[in-house]
């Protein structure tokens, strides 16, 4: 199982928004009862191209409405980039970014904790992940 979480850096720090996170870690889930997560590696954000340097947080709105095409097809890009991945960790995500993920399988888990950095989440939701 692959499980995607949206960080700012090779420091593994979780981005606050989903649809504006620059990089992606992909984790591998292996175990049963006991659970350990093995960083495959980080992949670019697509549609964060270009943006500047910083992390959107929970206070950011996608403002876009359902007839902006663009945008729509910037948030599939996003999904297509880990099409292979059974979940994304978010703390926030838009409705375009939902809809994108659940186009290719990508199910959304929410993350509510005060941890963060990536592997720490990722073993606080283990239990999630089935």
């Amino acid at each position: 199982m692959k499980i995607a979480v949206p960080v700012m850096d090779e420091n593994l720090k979780m981005a606050g928004n989903a649809g504006h996170t620059p990089y992606f870690a992909v984790f591998n889930l292996s175990g049963g009862m006991f659970k350990s997560f093995t960083l495959e590696g980080l992949r670019a954000n697509p549609k964060a191209a270009g943006e500047e340097d910083h992390d959107h947080d929970e206070h950011h709105t996608c403002d876009h409405d359902e007839g902006d095409m663009e945008h729509i097809k910037a948030h599939d890009t996003m999904a297509d980039t880990i099409e292979d991945c059974d979940y994304l960790v978010v703390k926030m995500a838009c409705k375009n970014t939902a809809k994108s993920m659940n186009n290719v399988g990508v199910k959304l888990q929410k993350y509510n904790g005060t941890e963060a950095l990536a592997p720490k989440i990722l073993t606080e939701l283990a239990s999630q992940f089935k």
